[in-house]
């Protein structure tokens, strides 16, 4: 197929990658061309579009762009600009962590311009290139199965880890709660593996206790994984300040949660957490901040 990808950072680069090495065609826009041209240099392929213009020219119709730009601002200008090249018939795609709210009003606007709009929230971090993303996929069904081989290419596996979950919204509201879930599950790690470094009397190696939780026990798991990953080659973490971001779904899940009347303690404890860290980061601290840096890329604090 023919697509645009927008925005070829950490996740937008290497989903553009992927696509190009599942043979579609694909052509690159990004606020800086050297990193589109990066891209085809290295990939000995795909289209390089140095203005939104040349991005809607370079497509055949109908077209289809995806954004993989940060939520809020950027997207927003990007979507406003992408309508004044596009044309009836041709389909948008939001991957990026846009809130659901903002979701269903773009969509919105752009199917009043006579164009699909389709909200991807992704998954995969920098690992996706190689593994492939997991999406869940809001917005109107024949715009959905128009883009099926995107999908499936980008996919671990055709029919592995995506799914149209409903109307426009509903990927970006899934792909809010994900987030959550996985704030959850990382502090739960963090907790357990602050208590063995606590516990001075047995001078646990962490990670060979991660190592030993990864096969056969109830929590191994692709984080864990990454954890052991962490903890191999010092897991005092020296370098590593305990300062923990967020990204924003987990205060949206927890806004969700509250609207809806659902308790949700292990969430909500979780983004508490993040913020205590800010200005008082154990090792509890370091090890999710470390957890965020291995599977996201996401930015650490050294110490």
């Amino acid at each position: 197929m023919d697509i645009a990808m927008l925005g070829l950072g950490r996740m937008g680069g290497n989903m553009a990658r992927r696509l190009l090495r599942g043979g579609h065609r694909v052509v690159l826009w990004n606020r800086s061309p050297d990193v589109a041209e990066q891209i085809q240099s290295e990939e000995k392929s795909g289209e390089v579009a140095r203005s939104l213009g040349d991005l809607a020219a370079l497509l055949k119709p109908p077209r289809h762009a995806w954004m993989m730009l940060p939520a809020g601002k950027a997207t927003e200008e990007a979507m406003e600009n992408l309508l004044g090249v596009l044309a009836n018939g041709d389909t948008l795609i939001d991957g990026g962590n846009s809130n659901f709210h903002d979701t269903q009003r773009r969509a919105a606007l752009v199917q009043a311009k006579g164009l699909n709009y389709l909200d991807v929230g992704v998954s995969g971090g920098v690992w996706g290139l190689g593994v492939g993303y997991g999406m869940m996929i809001g917005g109107e069904t024949e715009a959905v199965e128009r883009l099926r081989p995107i999908f499936q290419t980008l996919a671990p596996g055709k029919a592995q880890g995506w799914g149209h979950l409903g109307p426009n919204g509903a990927g970006h509201y899934a792909k809010m709660v994900h987030n959550g879930i996985e704030y959850g599950m990382m502090q739960a790690f963090a907790e357990g593996f602050e208590i063995l470094h606590a516990k001075k009397e047995f001078g646990y190696d962490l990670y060979q206790v991660a190592e030993a939780w990864r096969f056969g026990t109830v929590i191994r798991s692709w984080l864990l994984d990454l954890t052991a990953e962490a903890l191999k080659d010092n897991a005092e973490l020296p370098n590593l300040q305990g300062y923990v971001e967020d990204s924003g779904e987990g205060r949206w899940t927890i806004d969700e949660a509250i609207a809806l009347d659902v308790p949700a303690p292990v969430i909500t404890a979780s983004l508490f957490h993040r913020f205590y860290s800010r200005g008082n980061g154990n090792y509890g601290s370091k090890l999710l901040a470390a957890m965020r840096n291995q599977f996201g890329g996401h930015a650490v604090k050294k110490s």
